[in-house]
């Protein structure tokens, strides 16, 4: 409540400021304002002019509304926006001055706190309007210009790539990006000013993350990636995209068994390969990444991921408040676990939703506690498939004496990048309240988990 106060007060003070600044005193090198006034006003007298306030008041009052935004006041972005763009809608420039003095640094702070620009934009997605991210991801394209290109890494160019952050806006104009982005959206310069506070609120409310990438432009050394085959991941696509689609089961089944036999089988020839004439070399450093989540179920469906990603060697950390989890392993097996998790999650909300809304007898819903039982029992299935999947491939490589060192090694180079990242890490386990929505889910497993033994006749596509 203390915090929450002495954010009205800056606020008010700030207003305070802003408001003497725009009616009072008098004017240096401006022309003359004329006219009658209005109540709650005041009217220069001749051969005075309203000052405007500088780029940084601006600046310094969007901050304090966003405070006010994030404390609790859903009206704060839409009064101060408007009180702004009175102000000083006949200055643009300004007013776009004053945007780029808050905004760029608060993005550059989220990049020290551990965020990326996925991260950002995942964030944004479950916490602002479609124009609130539209709006972040061109901040975030305009503060990445700050960077030469050989400062930036690669997952990071394939993040900015992945989120659409270009540079479409043409930032010599009068008003730069922010008049050129209301232009495109067809907004007010009032209503453009609640998008950017609720955006500036957002940022200031991101809590700190351990660090999965460097930033652009920082010290720390970056790996090169070493990631799965371009072409290999073309075809595990394609049937995995086929997998999804299908309305057989018997096909999604051969389908996905297919796809995991590709993953798997490269997989060891990658261990294997790496350690051909390196023996007593250390492993490759381990790595990590998020998969964000939708709601609802969030737990239940990292559960899921925890499964593929135990089946590959890897390690996942639940973020629940946040709607991710962090999977930490080889890189390889890290592209592996993503794309195995990503079909399995589509392949297992297809079947729950197929089941429809389920009731008791006295007509009380009962869906919501059956679609998370059959959640929680599709990933416990599929992680004993995958294991023993797991198994039966390592049984199949041809010099395991070779490959089980390597896989030790490996396991405990992702064990020590854990206990690094997260020290203070708790297991949680959970509870089954629908028995119907459990026997749903390993049913519909069994249909949908890989089985790396059987055959395919259909080839590699």
């Amino acid at each position: 409540m203390a915090q929450r106060n002495r954010e009205r007060r800056a606020t008010a003070a700030a207003l305070r400021r802003a408001r003497r600044r725009a009616h009072g005193g008098s004017a240096h090198g401006g022309s003359a304002h004329g006219g009658s006034g209005t109540a709650g006003t005041t009217t220069p007298s001749a051969g005075t002019a309203r000052a405007r306030p500088s780029a940084e008041t601006i600046s310094t009052v969007l901050l304090s509304a966003a405070r006010e935004h994030w404390a609790g006041d859903p009206e704060a972005g839409a009064r101060i926006g408007a009180m702004v763009a009175d102000r000083c809608g006949e200055a643009p420039s300004l007013v776009a001055a004053a945007v780029r003095c808050a905004l760029p640094p608060l993005i550059t702070a989220a990049w020290e706190r551990g965020w990326s620009p996925e991260d950002l934009h995942q964030m944004a997605r479950r916490r602002l309007d479609a124009a609130g991210v539209d709006y972040l991801v061109d901040a975030i394209a305009d503060e990445s210009q700050r960077y030469a290109k050989a400062a930036v890494p690669q997952r990071w160019r394939e993040d900015l790539r992945q989120i659409g952050a270009v540079l479409w806006w043409e930032p010599a104009q009068i008003g730069g990006h922010l008049l050129q982005w209301a232009t495109r959206h067809g907004r007010s310069l009032a209503d453009t000013l609640t998008t950017v506070i609720e955006v500036l609120a957002m940022l200031l409310a991101l809590p700190v993350l351990p660090r999965i990438v460097p930033p652009p432009g920082s010290a720390a050394t970056v790996t090169p990636r070493r990631g799965v085959d371009q072409k290999m991941l073309v075809r595990v696509r394609a049937l995995l995209a086929k997998a999804e689609s299908t309305t057989f089961s018997e096909e999604a089944e051969a389908l996905s068994a297919k796809a995991q036999e590709l993953m798997s089988r490269y997989s060891l020839e990658r261990i294997v390969l790496d350690s051909a004439g390196s023996a007593g070399s250390a492993p490759h450093p381990a790595t990590a990444r998020r998969m964000w989540l939708d709601n609802p179920y969030v737990a239940a469906k990292a559960l899921l991921v925890g499964a593929v990603a135990e089946a590959n060697r890897c390690r996942t950390v639940l973020s629940e408040k946040l709607g991710f989890t962090t999977v930490l392993g080889d890189e390889v097996d890290l592209e592996i676990v993503e794309l195995l998790s990503t079909s399995l999650l589509v392949q297992a909300t297809r079947a729950m939703v197929l089941a429809g809304s389920q009731t008791t007898r006295t007509g009380r819903s009962r869906t919501r506690s059956y679609r998370q039982s059959f959640l929680l029992a599709y990933a416990t299935r599929i992680g004993e498939r995958l294991s023993t999947a797991r198994n039966v491939g390592a049984a199949a490589v041809a010099d395991p004496a070779r490959l089980l060192p390597v896989l030790a090694a490996r396991e405990r180079v992702v064990d020590e990048l854990f206990e690094s990242m997260f020290p203070q890490s708790v297991s949680r386990s959970y509870s089954v309240g629908n028995a119907a929505g459990w026997h749903a889910g390993r049913a519909a497993a069994d249909l949908a988990v890989l089985d790396t033994r059987r055959a395919v006749a259909a080839g590699d596509t």
